[in-house]
């Protein structure tokens, strides 16, 4: 039986008809009582398309704010969508946590959460947690298959991929993986995150929806291969499930196809081991080996300190390279993907 915060019903309101057909495009409104504005709410853009019969879709982007291209591939793909070439259903959350988003912030600035870990939500919570509660309540049962849009964010960059979670069922498996292929990056990457449990792919997941999410820049800035891959390979998912006209353009800038790679346990991420000024010796998507040098920890505040050498722990090619600089003690400074096994 699910717990009465998560069952409880949403404080979100909205003037949506989710079986209406044709295109609304309106907002999702989050009351936020603040100084000055007892009764204000923060309005979160939505888009709902709707061709009629057919399936139907998420499409999310902003679900951090300073991951920038599922913003702009969201928002466009919502206003050039016609409903009368449209068999199935659309709904688009380009800018899912728009307070991150307007700030370039990855962490909510009103409650100071990751809204990406805040799934399935409290109706009853702070801003991200009813916020997520609507998504996870209202919208993931709606839809048989969710697309959230990342990149890295201001402290990583990603070799552009999409990725998806390991799940037990083969069977999913293999219909996730074919939907990545029609999205289409130029890596697919199926991984064991350190902490997926409230992620917008879990929750998508545990309704029963085929899911995948992205990485498709970083660095705090908009990448033109990542805006790019994410606006084709939205399109692609569409046309691949047969929802708009034409075939899903899979070819990669090198006439191959999606290279399919993993993340498997913990050793494929590389941790700061101190506080310091991180120098990175590699690039998102580079083959490194096991004891090659990652990089070197710097302590500028401490002249007689000579900087600490970082070694990769295993084989495979650069997936999340550091973005910040500084880091802190546990922080993320290389993660590594490798070839799939099969999955």
């Amino acid at each position: 039986m699910p717990d009465t915060a998560t069952a409880a019903r949403s404080r979100i309101f909205h003037e949506l008809d989710f079986d209406k057909p044709g295109k609304q495009i309106g907002y999702l409104r989050v009351p936020q009582s603040r100084d000055g504005g007892a009764w204000s709410t923060i309005e979160i853009p939505i888009a709902v398309i709707n061709g009629g019969k057919g399936p139907a879709v998420l499409f999310t982007g902003g679900v951090h704010g300073d991951e920038y291209e599922g913003q702009i591939a969201g928002a466009r793909l919502a206003r050039r969508l016609d409903p009368q070439s449209l068999r199935g259903k659309v709904i688009l959350l380009p800018a899912v946590d728009l307070p991150a988003a307007l700030a370039g912030r990855r962490m909510c600035p009103i409650d100071g959460r990751d809204f990406n870990r805040c799934m399935p939500g409290d109706a009853r919570g702070s801003f991200c947690q009813v916020l997520a509660h609507f998504i996870d309540s209202v919208i993931l049962p709606q839809v048989e298959v969710c697309v959230d849009v990342h990149a890295a964010g201001n402290s990583m960059e990603a070799a552009l991929s999409t990725t998806m979670h390991w799940v037990d069922d083969p069977k999913v498996m293999q219909r996730t993986r074919a939907l990545a292929e029609n999205f289409a990056a130029p890596y697919n990457v199926v991984f064991w995150g350190v902490d997926e449990g409230g992620t917008m792919a879990a929750a998508a997941e545990r309704h029963g929806a085929l899911t995948i999410s992205s990485e498709l820049g970083g660095y705090g800035r908009v990448s033109v291969d990542g805006v790019r891959v994410a606006e084709r390979g939205l399109d692609n998912v569409l046309k691949g499930m047969g929802m708009i006209d034409g075939k899903p353009d899979t070819s990669q800038p090198d006439g191959g196809r999606t290279r399919h790679m993993e993340v498997r346990d913990q050793k494929s991420y590389l941790f700061a081991p101190s506080d310091g000024l991180f120098e990175p010796l590699y690039l998102p998507g580079q083959r490194v080996s096991a004891g090659e040098r990652a990089g070197y920890l710097h302590f500028i505040e401490d002249w007689a300190r000579d900087p600490m050498p970082i070694d990769f722990r295993i084989d495979g090619h650069i997936w999340m390279a550091p973005g910040s600089g500084r880091v802190r003690k546990g922080d993320v400074v290389a993660v590594i993907m490798r070839e799939s096994e099969g999955v």
